[in-house]
């Protein structure tokens, strides 16, 4: 059975060690990852059109701007929606949508409705994620640190107003319902002294290891090893350093461990994220089995 240790972790980042698997699973994982977790991202936008006219000043707004509809709905697709799996099932699946057309289908179940309303001005008006008011619970506004995320500017005459309505889907469907990035591993490495004499090269550079970072002439510590295999390259392939360092450093992967890695969009935590490609990735192992047991 897989062995995983968090190594660092925040809610946008994690760092994992992976023990006892395979550079397969470990593939898998980072597929899983950016293609089957569930997420909210805005799918569909409804603009207003034509002009309005401000009873106070009596200035006339028209539905106009420097970027096409086509480009703000892109970029309203892109803004982070807070995903709370337990509490939105796929539109399809959506039990509100029983008699509806397709065109029509969506309730709080199973989406999540933004309104936005701005105006241009002399100086121009940036409108931003935070401009977007979610019709439902707090909860499910943009989060504070993504709503400065720049969705167009207006000037005066312009007003920008739509509603945005946010589901869940598939990185599989759509690289906007993929809600991580970065996503990466590499086989865990410790490092071998074999020359003393010969690293002085490298220590006399005075950078970060040192000879007593070495314990039996091996370096196990993961971020130390990180760390050493990047200053290596001043002594590697390339430096005119090379023929005094002569390999008196090796490099040595540990079968069966790996590093882990990735970030989120801010839609969910990086744990929350990992925990739901776990379940999907050991909900697909179960049905091969059992498509297996039932061939065989």
């Amino acid at each position: 059975m897989v062995k995983i240790e968090i190594l660092k972790e925040t809610d946008n980042h994690v760092s994992l060690l992976l023990k006892e698997t395979d550079r397969a699973f470990a593939n898998a994982m980072r597929r899983t990852l950016m293609s089957n977790v569930p997420k909210m991202a805005i799918h569909r936008v409804r603009f207003e059109l034509g002009t309005i006219t401000d009873n106070q000043t009596g200035e006339t707004y028209e539905s106009v701007g420097a970027l096409p509809d086509e480009v703000i709905a892109h970029r309203l697709a892109m803004i982070p929606i807070p995903t709370f799996h337990d509490e939105f099932c796929f539109l399809e699946d959506d039990p509100g949508n029983a008699g509806l057309p397709k065109e029509e289908w969506g309730t709080p179940a199973s989406q999540i409705i933004y309104h936005c309303s701005a105006r241009g001005t002399p100086e121009g008006h940036l409108v931003t994620a935070g401009d977007l008011n979610v019709l439902g619970e707090d909860k499910l506004q943009i989060p504070e640190l993504y709503r400065d995320i720049p969705i167009t500017k207006l000037f005066a005459g312009q007003y920008l107003e739509f509603y945005a309505y946010a589901v869940l889907g598939l990185g599989s469907d759509h690289s906007k319902w993929n809600p991580v990035s970065g996503v990466s591993f590499s086989s865990r490495k410790i490092a071998n002294l074999e020359r003393p004499g010969k690293a002085k090269t490298l220590w006399d550079l005075d950078l970060s290891i040192t000879k007593s970072d070495f314990k039996n002439k091996k370096l196990e510590d993961i971020d130390k090893v990180e760390t050493l295999i990047q200053e290596l390259h001043h002594v590697g392939d390339g430096t005119a350093r090379i023929d005094d360092f002569a390999d008196a450093i090796t490099l040595e992967e540990v079968p069966g461990e790996f590093l882990f890695s990735f970030d989120t969009d801010g839609s969910m935590t990086a744990r929350t994220a990992f925990e739901m490609a776990c379940k999907s990735l050991s909900s697909r192992f179960a049905n091969i089995s059992e498509q297996l047991a039932e061939d065989l």
